[in-house]
């Protein structure tokens, strides 16, 4: 089965980040390369905010190829003491149980929130 390159796009950052909260909508399949962008992007936030808060928003994300579960793991275990908050946005069950995963792996607190909720979501990492 061929995949189309729409298939693969991207982390991409939202318009909504300011100050040490960052966003970022996972669209189609995530590879490793994503996270060539994603890194250095967090890794700067971090050096001049120290403590950051980011969201991910699920909503349109397919799959993670399997290339790049290292990486994500990697990126939590670099970020994941400078991660005060993380919300998850979404509406599927599995996306929910992430939630429970981010704590201890990528952030010191992690929350779920519905597609509807995203303004919550912000609200509350800014709070």
């Amino acid at each position: 089965m061929d995949i189309s390159a729409e298939e693969y796009l991207m982390l991409e950052k939202m318009p909504e980040s300011s100050g040490n909260v960052i966003g970022y909508r996972a669209i189609g399949t995530i590879t490793s390369s994503d996270y060539l962008k994603l890194e250095p992007e967090v890794r700067e936030l971090v050096k001049g905010e120290g403590n950051i808060r980011i969201l991910i928003d699920l909503s349109e994300f397919k799959w993670e190829k399997m290339e790049a579960w290292l990486r994500d793991l990697k990126f939590g275990s670099e970020f994941r003491h400078e991660i005060q908050k993380m919300a998850i946005v979404g509406d599927k069950t599995w996306e929910k149980w992430m939630t429970y995963l981010a704590k201890p792996f990528y952030a010191r607190d992690a929350k779920f929130f519905h597609s509807s909720e995203i303004d919550k979501a912000w609200a509350w990492l800014r709070e």
